[in-house]
């Protein structure tokens, strides 16, 4: 048996000259002002065709108001079925649908927006999962049960309640889960609060000698902690142990006689000369170093 072959439209004659009807039809849609020229006709179905005239809105850049026509089988009145206005192959158009869930950066929640965790979230897990002694507790049947039937919510409810009240953080049914943690980490490390920025580079030492980090609890706080500091730029912040900024504790002053470095003479773009008080100058600051 041969394939079917659809065989393609032929253009009308009549519905092909009907341009003036077609452009009249596309000026009582959207206004004489935004419908510029002839762009072309193409045949729809048999005595069907469709006008297309370029769109001066700049709003619809690239677009084209398409206008179809038609006629009766054996009729010569040609008329207006339909007028849209749709893309071209140039046009302007929006960007692909994104949930709001993934649109949303840091930063972008103001006061008293809300962003719930989904149920689901790999982020976080039960409470309840935090004992044991790799940190796990094996869930019993009930729990499985609620997993299945009421999701990690009623999970974590069926594993607390065969728990110590104390064995649990309070307020909280949900914790920072194993992916959580790590994505966490490498947030923070990679961020500018991480040891590669020019800060860090430049730091005299880093965050990890500074009296200034208060460290972490748990294994995040074994990279990292908050800087203390009210003058440092990271006050207040997370940063990790390997980071650094010039207002560490420890950093050396620039004062003669506290263990700076000299100070850099420029012997080249003038001529030293001796003036009277030098030589004292010079004896003072060798008694400070002497005592120092």
């Amino acid at each position: 048996m041969s394939p079917v072959r659809t065989r393609a439209a032929t253009l009308d004659e009549a519905c092909a000259e009907a341009t003036d009807l077609a452009r009249s039809a596309a000026i009582d849609l959207a206004g004489a002002d935004v419908v510029g020229d002839h762009a072309g006709v193409f045949a729809e179905d048999e005595r069907v065709a469709t006008h297309l005239f370029t769109c001066l809105d700049r709003a619809y850049t690239g677009w084209r108001w398409a206008v179809t026509v038609s006629r009766a089988s054996r009729a010569r009145i040609v008329t207006v079925s339909e007028t849209a206005l749709l893309p071209g192959p140039d046009s302007l158009l929006a960007p692909p649908w994104v949930p709001w869930s993934e649109r949303v950066r840091p930063g972008d929640l103001g006061i008293g927006d809300l962003m719930p965790a989904d149920e689901d979230d790999e982020r976080l897990v039960p409470a309840a999962v935090l004992e044991g002694d790799e940190g796990l507790v094996d869930w019993d049947e009930p729990a499985d049960l609620a997993l299945a039937e009421g999701g990690y919510a009623a999970a974590a409810e069926a594993v607390a309640a065969s728990l110590p009240a104390d064995a649990l953080p309070a307020g909280r049914v949900r914790v920072l889960s194993a992916i959580g943690r790590d994505t966490t980490a490498a947030r923070w490390y990679n961020s500018e609060h991480g040891p590669g920025t020019p800060l860090a580079r430049a730091a005299p030492g880093p965050c990890l000698t500074c009296g200034f980090l208060t460290p972490l609890a748990g294994s995040l706080g074994q990279v990292f902690g908050v800087c203390a500091n009210e003058y440092a730029p990271d006050d207040g912040r997370v940063v990790s142990l390997d980071h650094g900024c010039g207002a560490h504790s420890e950093a050396i002053s620039g004062r003669p006689g506290t263990g700076a470095l000299p100070p850099v003479i420029d012997e080249v773009g003038y001529d030293l000369v001796d003036m009277p008080g030098v030589a004292m100058a010079d004896t003072v600051f060798e008694s400070l170093d002497h005592e120092s």
